[in-house]
Formats: structure tokens, C-alpha cells, sequence
């Protein structure tokens, strides 16, 4: 197996990685339990603002271990799939994504693939339910109808079709990943920090609300970040950064 090179993140980005790579990064018991560990000392940690799950070039995830199921649990069987996290996490793709693996994929909030991972709800061919939010997130990421066509048909797709349907958010040159996840997750931890955490919260809560009600909620994140101490310096900072801009013009 070929490895990437791997990238050497600042302190604000946290790299999780799921670290089975003779079973094709299948989940067991044990490595499901440690990434909901990972997963929440991530989110609990204030120095830390953007995770990635990677697994390695041959597979993202292969799915649960069918050798060693893991158990059920209030957490989902796959790990962190029932967690509601504060912060951003991206999921870095080769490989196979398939089965659970496209459940962790839908988990994370964006996804970046290379142009040789291969995709699946491969568990319909062996009567093995999606059970780790999948049948919830895939009709919201990809629409209803073409969550049913992968749900119910079990069939494969390549990396093109996951990011044509949606699915995949970035398609980069394969076995670079990593590295394009590395790079966004800088570019999102170097953001005013909280209109990140709350435009993201206000996108997630609006499933089930009218949209009035949406707009109420949008509202009350946006007055959080606008009475943010630290807002009027970021603001004030733009505009001397303008006018700075526009005396240099002059010149």
C-alpha cells in the first residue's frame, strides 16, 4: 500500500484516524469506542476548532467488521455517528468508502475525496440495516430520491457521481485527500471564530422547524456573534484594512 505523505497540521486542526488498515479501516468494538473518545476530546478541547477523519489510501472505511460486529450503542455502532459535535469535522476520502463508511462519510459536515475513492451502501447485499444516521443524512445531503436509488439499490458509484449528486463537496487528484482536507480545515479554523460555530449550528437546527421559526433561530445565532465582544474589533479591523487600501490606491 502507497501512503501520502502526511501533513503537518497547526494545533487548530485535529487529524482522527480510524487506523485499521489490514481490514480496510472496518470498524470493530474497540475502534469504534476509541473514535467516539477521539471524537469527544476533540470537541472538548478549546485549542482544537476543526477535525478531520481520515482513514489511509487503500480505504476511507470499509464499513463495520462483519468479524466483529461492533455493539450496538447509544453512540452508534460505527463510533461518533450519534454524537452532535460543536465544531466543524471533514472527512478526507480514498479508497473505499463503503457500507458504515458512508455513514461516518455523512456524518462529518463537508467531504473531500480523491479521484480513484469508490462508494457503496454495499450492507444491502448482505440484509445489514443503515443504523448509523445514514438513511437520515443521505436524503439530506443528496436529496430523497437519490438516497432511495443508493439506500435500496446497494449498488456502487465512483468519486465523480458522489460529487456530481452532492455527496462529495471536493474532488482532488487521488491520494491528496488529506492534504486538500488539511488545507480547508486551516482556511476555516483562521475564520472569526464565532460565526463559524454559529452559522453552522443555525444550518443544523433548521431541519424540523417552519421557516419562520428558522429565521427566528438564524436570528438569535447572528445577535450572538454581532454582540460578541470581538466583533466590533474584527470589524473595525476591516474597515481600517479598506482604508488602508484605498490610500494606497491614491498614491
Amino acid at each position: 500500500m502507497t501512503e501520502t505523505s502526511s501533513p503537518t497540521p497547526s494545533d487548530a486542526v485535529r487529524i482522527v484516524r480510524i487506523d485499521r488498515s489490514e481490514r480496510r479501516n472496518a470498524v470493530n468494538t474497540e475502534t469504534a469506542e476509541r473514535l467516539h473518545r477521539e471524537f469527544l476530546a476533540f470537541d472538548a478541547d478549546p485549542s482544537a476548532k476543526v477535525a478531520i477523519l481520515t482513514g489511509d489510501d487503500a480505504a476511507f472505511c470499509a464499513g463495520a467488521d462483519l468479524t466483529d460486529l461492533p455493539r450496538l450503542r447509544d453512540s452508534g455502532p460505527m463510533g461518533p455517528t450519534r454524537l452532535a459535535l460543536s465544531k466543524p469535522v471533514i472527512a478526507a476520502i480514498e479508497g473505499w468508502c463503503v457500507a458504515g463508511g458512508v455513514e461516518l462519510a455523512a456524518w462529518c459536515d463537508i467531504r473531500v475525496a480523491g479521484a480513484t475513492a469508490k462508494f457503496g451502501c454495499l450492507e444491502r447485499r448482505w440484509g445489514v440495516p443503515l443504523i448509523d444516521g445514514g438513511t437520515i443524512r443521505l436524503p439530506r445531503i443528496v436529496g430523497l430520491g437519490r438516497a432511495m436509488d443508493l439506500m435500496l439499490t446497494g449498488r456502487g458509484f465512483d468519486a465523480v457521481e458522489a460529487e456530481r449528486i452532492g455527496f462529495v463537496q471536493r474532488l482532488v487528484s487521488a491520494g491528496t485527500a488529506l492534504d486538500a482536507a488539511v488545507e480547508m480545515a486551516e482556511l476555516i479554523a483562521s475564520s472569526p471564530w464565532p460565526a463559524v460555530v454559529h452559522d453552522r449550528l443555525s444550518a443544523y437546527e433548521s431541519y424540523g422547524l417552519t421557516f419562520e421559526d428558522a429565521l427566528a433561530n438564524e436570528d438569535r445565532h447572528g445577535r450572538a456573534v454581532i454582540f460578541d465582544p470581538d466583533f466590533a474589533a474584527g470589524v473595525a479591523q476591516f474597515q481600517a484594512n479598506q482604508a488602508r487600501r484605498r490610500s494606497e490606491g491614491d498614491r
